[in-house]
């Protein structure tokens, strides 16, 4: 009696339209062709003494946090704990399969329940995990309850620009907690494949690494990559253990670059017997990223990095993007600003958005949602983490950093040996990890020795002041200024890698007739009018350019976020300025 409640309770919310938002698939690097999207109206409720309710009286939809407008919550207040519920009922043909249960993101702990009976928990806001329901579920109606839980004060915890007090202030924001991204179903069979990584290079080779539930000698791993719906590579080998190594080549091979962003079509196919037991759809892009002669290089040719600092906050949803069409909005918008890529600031970004950049041609510097204090458990917390964060983003051509750590947040202390020592420890995990991308080992200042890139934070009002104070940088023997903080942690000097301008500019201005918050601010004021504003921009390019020591930039910022208006756009997305104004002002540098 009581499922048949929930699902009830389910159908009557709104039309079906408007009750399933984010209807796409969340993982299109790990897509299977049979899923159930659980998006929609959720049974809610806070109770903040983290016992489950007696009962649910608020609607949900996730997923959307209950901070957010698109919530139906919209409650930005402290609340540490929060029950969901809804109903399901698996498809006939799922019929003698395994059930898998997917969370994209929930902040920050989380325990799972599948008709009263425990199914699993995870900590973790920003990665996502699965379990495995089978054994727990019914003919008919099945419930799901989740328990989330994110002391919204704790500073030990990865959570980025999330603001551990109750208003936003400065540079922090109103927080998203709880369920924050898709939640979905798939069937498996016994046997299937759990994860693939896609190792490819410039001249067309791929490496292969699988990762097989159920694996036994009768099964291989049949991978095929076409373009264009043409086959172009096929590989069979035996899936006889967890763990399948293989690799493949393509001939002629079309390089993935921002100009160019060509995707190959990937498809493993676990085969029993001549037959597809498991089916997953994935993609590649060849290109390479290094660098040479104190600049970066992309598919072996240089490349002047002209980013945009993206943080990834929606008015009305917070961190979780409103819609896939939003998604491309904001891409689209920063390639007609004349931006080559993003730096995507404080965040995991939805695998969504990173699906887009590869398909639309935008590079990406992926950055995770930084703890503010050192200690044993914030150390565990963010390392396990990051790893996870690398793990389900690895195979996307668009990304060519990885930058697990701003500005020295999580190591407070340079001072500290073991504070330093954590800082290289971090670079080296993530070089082991992935040595096909560049790794920064603290972005912004307080730089060692171990790092790809050297990238320093500077809000110079104009560009003559830039220009003066860079003017030295890349000749021999010259280090990097300091600003404000030290460029390098101490006891370590420059080691001579290419220099990225990785924040600057924070030129806020209010287009007439636009609201913002009384508390609104910028990095150096306020401009009056937008050609102020445009004049201070393109001056500030013009000192960049006099400086051949600068390997790439990245501006601050796409969008004004809540009080914080350095945006190009408006925060709902309204640009500021003509659009091709900023692509002449981003033209002044080759």
């Amino acid at each position: 009696m009581r499922n048949s409640i929930y699902l009830n309770l389910f159908l009557a919310v709104g039309l079906a339209a408007q009750s399933i938002p984010r209807q796409e698939y969340p993982q299109p690097q790990f897509e299977r062709e049979r899923w159930m999207n659980l998006n929609g109206p959720w049974e809610f409720q806070f109770d903040d003494s983290a016992t489950a309710p007696q009962r649910f009286t608020r609607t949900i939809a996730v997923p959307f946090c209950p901070e957010s407008k698109n919530s139906g919550i919209g409650d930005p207040s402290f609340h540490s704990n929060m029950w969901y519920r809804r109903s399901f009922q698996i498809p006939a043909d799922w019929s003698g399969e395994r059930v898998l249960l997917h969370f994209g993101a929930v902040n920050y702990w989380a325990k799972v329940w599948i008709n009263g009976e425990f199914a699993g928990a995870h900590e973790g806001g920003n990665v996502p995990f699965q379990l495995d329901i089978t054994s727990l579920l019914k003919p008919g109606a099945n419930s799901v309850t989740v328990h989330a839980e994110f002391p919204p004060t704790d500073r030990y915890i990865p959570r980025g620009k999330q603001y551990w007090e109750p208003k936003s202030r400065s540079i922090f924001y109103t927080r998203t907690t709880g369920i924050w991204q898709t939640v979905w179903l798939e069937p498996v069979s016994e046997s299937h494949v759990e994860r693939v990584r896609i190792t490819p290079s410039a001249d067309g080779a791929v490496s292969l690494y699988a990762y097989i539930h159920g694996a036994s000698p009768d099964l291989q791993l049949r991978t095929t990559v076409s373009f264009g719906g043409k086959m172009s590579a096929i590989n069979i080998v035996p899936a006889a253990g967890p763990r399948v190594s293989t690799s493949l080549s393509v001939s002629d091979a079309k390089r993935w670059s921002p100009g160019s962003p060509s995707l190959y079509d990937v498809t493993f196919e676990l085969m029993k017997a001549d037959r597809a037991i498991d089916r997953v759809k994935s993609y590649l892009g060849f290109r390479s990223v290094g660098v040479r002669d104190g600049h970066v290089t992309l598919n072996g040719n240089r490349i002047f990095l002209k980013m945009a600092l993206d943080q990834g906050y929606w008015p009305e949803s917070n961190l979780t993007p409103p819609s896939d069409e939003a998604i491309q909005y904001d891409i689209r918008m920063t390639k007609e600003m004349g931006f080559n890529g993003v730096r995507k600031h404080q965040k995991l970004e939805d695998p969504r958005y990173l699906y887009w950049a590869d398909k639309m041609g935008l590079l990406v510097s992926g950055e995770m949602a930084n703890a503010y204090e050192f200690d044993d458990q914030a150390v565990e917390r963010f390392t396990r983490e990051w790893m996870a964060a690398m793990e389900r983003d690895y195979n996307h051509p668009s990304i060519v950093i990885w930058a697990p750590l701003n500005e020295s947040w999580g190591v407070p202390n340079l001072f500290d040996p073991r504070q330093q020592d954590y800082l290289k420890e971090l670079y080296s995990l993530s070089r082991s990890f992935d040595s096909t991308r560049l790794v920064i080992d603290n972005e912004g200042w307080e730089h060692t020795d171990m790092t790809d890139l050297f990238a320093v934070h500077d809000y110079a009002r104009t560009g003559e002041l830039l220009a003066e104070k860079y003017k030295d940088l890349g000749k021999p023997g010259a280090g990097v200024p300091d600003n404000g903080r030290h460029a390098l942690a101490p006891g370590y000097r420059y080691n001579g890698t290419p220099v990225l301008l990785s924040e600057f500019g924070g030129i806020a201005f209010i287009p007439p007739g636009h609201e913002v918050p009384a508390e609104s601010w910028g990095y150096s004021g306020v401009e009056k009018t937008g050609e102020n504003a445009l004049d201070r921009l393109r001056g500030l390019y013009e000192g960049i350019a006099m400086v051949p020591g600068f390997a790439g930039l990245c501006y601050t910022q796409l969008t004004d976020v809540e009080q914080e208006i350095n945006g190009l756009m408006t925060y709902d997305r309204k640009p500021k300025f003509d659009v091709r104004k900023i692509r002449e002002i981003n033209d002044l540098i080759h």
